[in-house]
């Protein structure tokens, strides 16, 4: 989906100058099997707290405003139901999404395989410049626990090009920086399209009349 754009100024015809006040939208959609801590990744990000959430039904959403590099981004953020009955109809709610994030738990290792299912989903659906992935290890708080290895996940993200973090819902470690750094990623992103398309517009309106060429005409021409 592209995102949703609002500028506070009238645009130019071939040339957009980011204003101060220049605001995304994107939609951030939490894949992943039930219990791993979708839910209360989003509610710490959100809420600025924890809770123990019962299994999601359907999909339950979250909205958080954040500033950066002068801009203001609004995330969307989707939390879909992890239970095996809901999976066939995920694809409603991940439809047009920006970024995905694929949640593991670190101590159930069946989780990951899970995650690594609604991958290959994604890529059916999306186009690989489409949408930014990222795939999450959640629960650090129990690493003592731990059933997939850091090393594992890692090299599994950079062998499909997928942004990679642990986290912890529970004790609130790195869940703002991995919502800040999706934010970042999908604005950089966003910014680059917009320069690749105004410059094509340019391409389009620009004509060389060292290279315009007119038909030869004769000035008196006898009958």
């Amino acid at each position: 989906m592209a995102q949703r754009r609002v500028q506070n100024k009238e645009a130019t015809p071939y040339l957009y100058v980011p204003s101060l006040k220049d605001s995304y939208i994107f939609k951030v959609v939490l894949l992943g099997s039930t219990a791993v801590g979708k839910s209360s990744l989003a509610y710490r990000y959100v809420k600025k707290d924890f809770r123990d959430s019962l299994p999601t039904v359907g999909c339950s959403f979250f909205t958080q405003v954040l500033s950066l590099d002068n801009t203001t981004i609004k995330l969307e953020i989707w939390d879909t139901a992890g239970q095996e009955k809901y999976h066939s109809v995920c694809h409603l709610y991940y439809r047009a999404a920006n970024a995905a994030v694929l949640v593991y738990d670190i101590t159930r290792k069946e989780s990951l395989e899970k995650a690594k299912v609604w991958l290959a989903e994604l890529e059916k659906e999306f186009l690989p410049d489409e949408i930014i992935i990222a795939l999450v290890g959640n629960k650090l708080d129990l690493s003592a626990e731990r059933e997939v290895t850091l090393q594992e996940a890692k090299e599994f993200a950079q062998t499909k090009n997928l942004q990679y973090m642990e986290t912890s819902a529970k004790s609130n470690y790195q869940v703002t920086e991995l919502f800040v750094s999706l934010a970042h990623e999908l604005l950089k992103q966003e910014q680059q399209r917009e320069k690749t398309f105004q410059s094509t517009q340019w391409k389009k309106s620009h004509v060389d009349l060292r290279e315009t060429s007119f038909p030869e005409t004769k000035c008196c021409q006898a009958i």
